[in-house]
C-alpha cells in the first residue's frame, strides 16, 4: 500500500513539471499552450441542423462551410491561452484602441484589446517579434483556429459542447450584459484554451474566400493566396448564439475595425 501512495504522489509531482513542458510564457504575461499535431472534420456536417438556429435564413447561407472535409495539421504549434488584452497591446504599442469605455473600467488590464483592424494587428506582430528575442508570434491559420476551437472533439454536432453548456464557456449576448469580459473568467476548453468561442471576434491569418473548402489543400491549409476581406472566427459577447459555433466563418475588409473584434496569437521559440 505505501508503495502504491508513493507512486501516486510521485504522479502528482511530475504532472506540474509535464504541464510547464508544453506551455510557453512571455514577458508581457501571455501564456501558450501546445496543441498536438492531429486530423479533424472541418465544415458542417449538417447544414439543416445549423440552418434551423439562423434567423432570417437565405438559401445561401452557410453554403461556406461545405463541403465537409478532412484536414491534417502536421506539426504541433502554441495557441495563446486567451485574447490579446488591452494591457499588452498598451505595453507593446503604446496606444489605446477601441472605446474610452473599456480603458476605464477597473478590470481594463484584463479586457481583450477590440477595434483593432486586420492591419493592426500585423503592425502588432512586427513590434513583438522585434522586442522578443525568444518567441516568434504570428496568426493562427483558419484551420488551426478551428482545430482548437472543437477541442479535440469528434462529435458530428454544431459546437463540443451542448447549447445548455455553453454559458460556461463562452461569453455571448445571453451572458455577458452585452459587453466585453476579462479573459480567462469562464472554464477552458479541453486544450486549456480561453474564449475561445465568444468574447471577441478574432482575426485570423487567411484572405476569405466562399469556395475555400471545396479548392484548399487538406494538409496544413492557409487559405487562398489573395482576397478581398480577411477571415474572422469565433463570435463574440455581443453575438447571438447561432453565431458561436466552431465553424461559423465571418470576414471582413483587412482595413475594417469593430469593437467586437480583436485576436489572439500563435507563438513558437525561436
Amino acid at each position: 500500500m505505501m508503495s502504491r501512495v508513493l507512486i501516486i504522489c510521485a504522479h502528482l509531482l511530475i504532472m506540474p513539471a509535464l504541464q510547464a513542458a508544453d506551455a510557453l510564457h512571455n514577458q508581457w504575461g501571455m501564456k501558450f499552450v501546445k496543441i498536438p499535431a492531429g486530423e479533424f472534420q472541418m465544415g458542417l456536417h449538417d447544414r439543416d441542423e445549423a440552418l434551423m438556429e439562423v434567423p432570417d435564413a437565405t438559401p445561401s447561407s452557410l453554403l461556406d462551410e461545405l463541403p465537409r472535409h478532412s484536414v491534417t495539421l502536421s506539426q504541433p504549434f502554441y495557441m495563446g491561452v486567451t485574447e490579446v488584452t488591452q494591457q499588452q497591446w498598451l505595453s507593446i504599442m503604446e496606444n489605446r484602441p477601441g472605446p474610452a469605455a473599456n480603458w476605464r473600467r477597473d478590470d481594463w488590464q484584463q479586457l481583450p484589446v477590440v477595434s483593432v483592424s486586420w492591419f493592426m494587428v500585423e503592425r502588432f506582430l512586427q513590434e513583438i517579434n522585434r522586442l522578443d528575442t525568444a518567441y516568434r508570434y504570428r496568426l493562427p491559420t483558419e484551420a488551426e483556429w478551428e482545430y482548437v476551437a472543437w477541442g479535440g472533439a469528434s462529435k458530428d454536432d454544431l459546437r463540443p459542447v451542448s447549447i445548455d453548456q455553453l454559458a460556461e464557456y463562452a461569453w455571448f449576448i445571453e451572458n455577458s450584459l452585452d459587453k466585453p469580459q476579462p479573459v480567462g473568467g469562464l472554464m477552458a476548453n479541453p486544450y486549456g484554451v480561453h474564449d475561445i468561442l465568444g468574447n471577441v471576434w478574432e482575426w485570423v491569418a487567411d484572405w476569405y474566400a466562399a469556395d475555400t473548402y471545396s479548392k484548399s489543400v487538406r494538409t496544413d491549409p492557409t487559405g487562398p493566396s489573395d482576397g478581398v476581406s480577411r477571415v474572422r472566427r469565433g463570435g463574440s459577447y455581443h453575438c447571438p448564439l447561432h453565431l458561436l459555433r466552431p465553424g461559423y466563418r465571418s470576414a471582413n475588409r483587412p482595413e475594417v475595425r469593430y469593437e467586437v473584434v480583436g485576436f489572439r496569437l500563435v507563438s513558437e521559440k525561436r
